[in-house]
């Protein structure tokens, strides 16, 4: 999904450039990507590639046109140095109008439907955080940012639904700094402060020697389900959910299947590590190991269903006969025939209105012990009973558990 260059009117005269990606749909609220010290470099671009793919307009000026227009940084060290002389010789008001002019161009610009947000890394965290009283901006996401706490005394300006990832062990905006900003905030449901354990600053970018995927994962989510939840767009993710499960199990259809899906999905079924990653493999399992591969009276029978922003949670049976070869679920086992129930957990991600990736989760030991591959005798592992008393909860509990015994009666 590549963006393109447009022309920002600044607001003391001439122009810059900014980087605008759009979703595919060709519409969606707007987002203002304020840059790192790095300049609108490929991670930039690619962070407003990653928000279009979401759903949303997202223009990220160039900060640095005053100093030097369309500079592009690497992360060595030589980059790192001229990074902070930029950094060293920005100024914040004059940043600030830019990002204004920004969030106005926006605002024009036929494509954006609805309101228009923030979001920020660095630097640019800082810039997003002022952009909630300075920009008129309707949220803000900021990550890292610094020097916030030098902004503590306007606090009370900020009137939208702003989100802050700082990182406990991050030098340049440390935990005595962050301590100040969570309690300018403390009262404030509407400001959501996250602290990530363990890791240091630029943990979101994955050029970044400090770079943490878990921590950059959950961050990802909550700055979506802010975004979500203040601007839109809003998707029937259940539906669509549900949809692509008929394709798989009711019509098998891989194509169809497919188009449920982002340009490169992948799919993780994590007791046996099997599914694919990307396009091409995701399709060359889909269509040889999983569609034909799985036994023709499978049946879903739903438990619960948890849909959040971008998310869903879904809890079912999972039930079927063993007479072909599964190679996504049991590779290498011949059929044997036997019926087979066990409780599964898919959580689903999505991006936009397609799905991103899927995470399935089941108990192979069950499984195994259910085809009579596993003899569960002296071994804490059950087999049907597993699917039994998750329908019904007046089923005994602890029947694994020898010592169980031994506290009857116990205060």
């Amino acid at each position: 999904m590549a963006g393109q260059w447009i022309d920002i009117a600044a607001s003391d005269g001439g122009s810059f450039r900014g980087y605008l990606a759009l979703p595919a749909s060709g519409k969606g609220p707007g987002i203002v990507l304020c840059q790192e010290i790095f300049g609108i470099n490929e991670y930039i671009r690619d962070v407003a590639d990653h928000y279009a793919e979401e759903g949303y307009v997202v223009l990220a000026p160039d900060l640095f046109w005053r100093i030097k227009p369309g500079i592009e940084l690497g992360y060595g060290d030589e980059d790192l140095e001229q990074a902070f002389e930029l950094f060293e010789k920005f100024d914040n008001e004059t940043g600030m109008e830019d990002i204004t002019a920004a969030v106005r161009t926006l605002r024009t610009r036929d494509e954006v439907a609805g309101k228009v947000g923030a979001l920020g890394f660095c630097l640019g965290g800082r810039l997003a955080y002022l952009a909630t009283f300075r920009s008129g901006v309707d949220c803000a996401v900021a990550y890292y940012g610094v020097t916030i706490d030098e902004y503590l005394d306007d606090a009370a300006k900020i009137k939208v639904p702003l989100a802050m990832h700082f990182a406990a062990e991050d030098q340049f905006a440390p935990m005595d700094k962050v301590e100040k900003i969570q309690a300018a905030f403390v009262d404030r449901d509407s400001v959501e402060i996250y602290i990530y354990p363990g890791v240091d600053h630029g943990f979101a970018r994955p050029a970044s020697q400090h770079y943490h995927k878990p921590s950059a994962l959950m961050a990802h989510h909550r700055s979506i389900a802010l975004f979500r939840r203040n601007m839109g767009p809003h998707y029937d993710f259940s539906t669509l959910w549900d949809k692509h499960c008929e394709y798989e199990f009711a019509t098998r259809d891989v194509d169809a299947t497919m188009k449920t899906m982002v340009a490169e999905p992948y799919v993780n079924h994590i007791p046996t590590m099997t599914g694919g990653v990307g396009y091409q493999d995701l399709r060359r399992f889909y269509k040889h190991h999983f569609i034909p591969k799985t036994p023709k009276d499978t049946t879903l029978i739903p438990i619960s269903r948890t849909i959040g922003q971008g998310i869903l949670v879904d809890e079912l049976l999972f039930c079927f006969t063993h007479d072909i070869e599964i190679d996504w679920m049991l590779p290498g086992l011949a059929p044997t025939g036997k019926r087979v129930e066990i409780p599964l957990v898919a959580i689903v991600k999505f991006r936009g209105d397609k799905l991103y990736n899927e995470h399935i989760y089941w108990d192979q030991a069950s499984v195994l012990v259910q085809i009579g591959a596993l003899d569960p005798k002296g071994l804490p592992v059950a087999g049907i009973e597993t699917a039994n008393k998750l329908i019904d909860e007046s089923l005994p509990s602890n029947t694994l558990m020898q010592n169980w015994s031994k506290s009857e009666g116990k205060d």
